[in-house]
């Protein structure tokens, strides 16, 4: 009986901090309908900055707690509103990527500040006090200050809502934004108070809990996923119950801890318990109804045949020449740039066309390794369509769960099920299931090797690199084809409206687990392929925080088209490793630039994806045939030079890069002339010639017209 009223007074402290920093998040969502995933990253900068002025800096504990709680905090708070509000009224893709990318951008920022190869720890508050006791119970008083706190903040915000002006307006703007506005409430300031204090909620969360984990930006950051299930308890409304989740995730994992079977299998389980209760609630809880048009739809091109051929043309020419001008170690470095590309691909069918929104894309890839090492050792072609089938498989399972799900609460859920992966399934060691060895990494890494192709063996890097752009190629053709089959209508209307697409006969349920089994299978294929090229792979290269980086420069791209894939693949394996090995001083920086291209998407710099933007800049000259065959032909040209030794790789690339830019400006200005209707002869008009003009084709017109009739 001491045993686990010990373990619950260590639940409840855990569960105060879950209640602060899950009634931030609830506050926030109520007031200004964001759901903010980087809640917990903002924790994670005030846990670091304390750390910095007390331990770093040497200033007393107050005053570092004044500075961070009433100017940091406060500061993050406006700059979070001031950014978020561009997206105030846009649809739910596009809160969330911002969102999303502030998680990723803090966690990379955080990772640029303090080394994280350092070790960091924090004292708790009034460690040198006697600690309290209950019987034969003890309670330390950072617990009890814990609890204190979270006791005040449960008092101090009913209080907020229910007996002051301000919380009048807070609750109203969630009620009907137009309306409070017009009874002279103001919406923006009840914004802006809500993130202030949402985000000062999240610092005292960080604070408070830092001294009690690991001082690390990952682990900081999704400790929110506790917070998230309590919020989801919740219902994103509920402060209440809120709390009540809240407790119910403390007490959870402390029992765990304290009861859970001492055996290899389970010690994962109680660092992935949150994220399953948290998948859990989502199933269990009723949510919004079916959605229905978003009010801000991106427009996904149809692609044509000829133009699909031509761009998986490109692909495997690309790959040919990365193949045969890179180096062995190069190669390592570079070549996943196709295989990335794959399970960047991943994202059309499944987001661009059914505006399903997955952040388990990554796990999809793991699985699909796994699946891949594990049932092809020597590297039989059959595993390869085994680890396709497996990985599909696995999207089964998020698919019929998410018929329940749409929106903010698809995207909590495949986040739920990509934690659980990294914390639990992916370190589990091998184990039997009648008769059948099941074997994930045995908590190591996974040898890999490349196909065998009916006897020809692909065991180097430039084989291996050639054949994940053929598959880049062949998926980005059959990608296509669904666009322009009938299933790929379907998806197309199931995007824009699921309640009519359901109205209209549409079966949900078998829309949704085939464009997820489809998608899964994408990223598993991916997944295979970019471990044949490492040699082998850890879990810690398919975990969650690793996806978001590809999830944000997918959107970035634009979902819907059809070159996301090679996009994201040359954007993270192209400049964003050469930049850094040129330029050793920003290596940083780089870790930062997918988050920034998550925000200037989100922001509405770039409208329908970077790939539409590249390409209306090169229709007029792929429209020219002459300007066409000069932009594959140059770079063919100085790929034979390459290969004769007349020239290194540099020079290849930036002269490729220039000639193709150049011929793309000259065919660009070429239309525009002919477009302002500049002929070779001029206009004579009373014995005085003078430029055509635009105005003189009317005229013509006109007079053309007058003369038939």
């Amino acid at each position: 009986m001491d045993q686990f009223l010990a373990f619950g007074i260590v639940g409840l402290s855990t569960a105060a901090v879950y209640a602060v920093i899950g009634s931030g998040l609830v506050l926030t969502h109520t007031t200004t309908g964001i759901f903010n995933f980087a809640h917990g990253a903002a924790g994670m900068m005030a846990a670091f900055s304390y750390w910095q002025l007390t331990t770093g800096w040497g200033v007393p504990v107050p005053v570092a707690l004044a500075i961070v709680l009433l100017v940091l905090a406060p500061l993050s708070g406006l700059l979070v509103e001031r950014a978020l509000r561009a997206v105030q009224g846009l649809g739910d893709a596009e809160k969330l990527v911002m969102t999303v990318a502030l998680l990723s951008g803090l966690i990379a920022t955080a990772r640029w500040i303090w080394d994280p190869m350092r070790a960091r720890t924090l004292p708790t508050f009034f460690a040198d006090a006697e600690p309290i006791r209950l019987g034969a119970a003890t309670v330390t008083w950072h617990q009890a200050l814990t609890m204190l706190v979270a006791i005040a903040v449960a008092v101090a915000l009913r209080v907020l809502l229910f007996n002051t002006r301000t919380g009048a307006e807070m609750r109203a703007t969630v009620d009907d934004r137009a309306l409070a506005g017009l009874t002279g409430a103001d919406p923006v300031r009840a914004n802006r108070v809500a993130w202030i204090l949402g985000i000062e909620l999240a610092a005292v969360g960080g604070i408070l809990i830092a001294p009690t984990v690991s001082l690390d930006a990952s682990t900081l950051s999704l400790l929110i996923v506790s917070a998230y299930t309590a919020a989801i308890f919740g219902r994103l409304r509920s402060l209440p119950m809120t709390f009540l989740g809240a407790i119910v995730v403390g007490l959870m994992e402390s029992y765990l801890t304290g009861y859970l079977p001492q055996n290899e299998y389970l010690p994962g389980l109680r660092l992935a318990a949150p994220a399953l209760l948290l998948f859990a609630a989502l199933l269990l809880f009723p949510h919004g109804r079916l959605r229905g048009r978003d009010r801000k739809l991106s427009p996904v091109p149809t692609p044509s045949r000829s133009g699909a051929l031509f761009f998986a043309a490109v692909i495997v020419i690309l790959g040919l020449i990365v193949a045969t001008t890179l180096g062995e170690s190069d190669l390592i470095a570079y070549g996943p740039m196709f295989a990335f590309g794959v399970i960047a691909l991943s994202f059309v069918p499944l987001s661009g066309y059914a505006g399903q929104i997955s952040l388990c894309q990554l796990s999809m890839a793991g699985i699909g390794a796994i699946a891949y090492g594990q049932l092809a050792p020597d590297g039989e072609l059959w595993g390869l369509f085994a680890a396709v089938a497996i990985s599909a498989l696995a999207g089964t399972v998020i698919a019929i769960p998410a018929l329940r799900l749409s929106g903010v609460y698809l995207a909590l859920g495949t986040a739920a099920f990509a934690v659980v992966l990294d914390r639990w399934i992916f370190t589990l060691p091998s184990f039997d299931i009648a008769g059948v060895e099941i074997s994930f990494f045995d908590q190591g890494s996974v040898e890999i090797f490349g196909p065998n192709l009916f006897g020809l063996r692909l065991d180097t890097a430039a084989g291996i690199t050639v054949f994940a752009a053929v598959c880049l190629a062949v998926a980005t053709l059959g990608v296509a084809a669904l666009r322009r089959g009938r299933f790929g209508r379907r998806l197309i209307a199931l995007r824009d409206s699921e309640a009519a697409y359901a109205t209209l006969g549409g079966n949900l349920l078998r829309a949704k687990v085939a464009v997820f089994a489809l998608s899964a299978g994408l990223a598993g294929l991916g997944g295979a392929l970019f471990g044949m090229q490492m040699g082998s792979v850890t879990p810690e290269q398919f975990n969650f925080v690793a996806g978001l980086p590809i999830f944000l420069v997918a959107v970035f791209a634009g979902l819907g088209a059809l070159g996301n894939g090679l996009f994201v693949g040359v954007a993270l394996y192209g400049p964003m490793l050469a930049i850094p090995v040129l330029f050793p001083s920003t290596e940083n920086l780089i870790h930062v630039l997918p988050a920034l291209a998550g925000i200037a998407f989100g922001g509405g710099v770039v409208s329908h994806g970077a790939v539409a933007r590249i390409r209306e800049g090169f229709e007029a000259a792929i429209r020219n045939r002459v300007t066409l065959v000069l932009m594959v032909a140059v770079p063919a040209a100085l790929w034979l030079v390459r290969l004769a030794g007349v020239i290194d790789g540099w020079m290849f690339f930036w002269g490729s890069f220039l000639a193709v830019f150049a011929i793309r400006i000259w065919a660009n200005n070429r239309e525009q002339r002919a477009d302002a209707g500049e002929p070779d002869v001029p206009v004579e008009w009373w014995g005085v010639k003078r430029p055509w003009r635009p105005e003189d084709k009317e005229v013509l017109d006109h007079a053309i017209t007058s003369g038939r009739q």
